[in-house]
């Protein structure tokens, strides 16, 4: 378990259904919000920080125009009250993720 407040990485989790669903409801939340049309493809990376609840941030493949591009997405979730939230989503560098594999931290 992580010490509170720190970011770790979450590779353990990467792959699980969970974390899938909260970047799926992360491009949605942003998709409504923003009037857009990205389409979830993949998670590529996760990292968690244990607060009042756990904040994601996710890094997402998406679809935008035809073209692939990296997201990250930072969504707070509090289990116990099934409360999450959507706080950023913003396009990572220069967003294309053509061949490109995210650099590690």
């Amino acid at each position: 378990m992580a010490a509170l407040g720190g970011v770790r990485d979450a590779k353990e989790i990467e792959n699980s259904v969970e974390i899938e669903e909260l970047a799926r409801f992360a491009v949605e939340e942003y998709d409504k919000k923003a009037n857009a049309l990205l389409e979830f493809v993949r998670v590529v990376k996760v990292k968690e920080q244990v607060v009042a609840g756990i904040v994601y941030y996710i890094t997402i493949e998406v679809i935008d125009g035809g073209k692939k591009k990296l997201y990250e997405a930072k969504v707070w979730v509090k289990p116990w009250m099934k409360f999450k939230e959507l706080q950023e989503f913003s396009p990572l560098g220069g967003c294309s993720s053509e061949g490109e594999t995210p650099k590690e931290d």
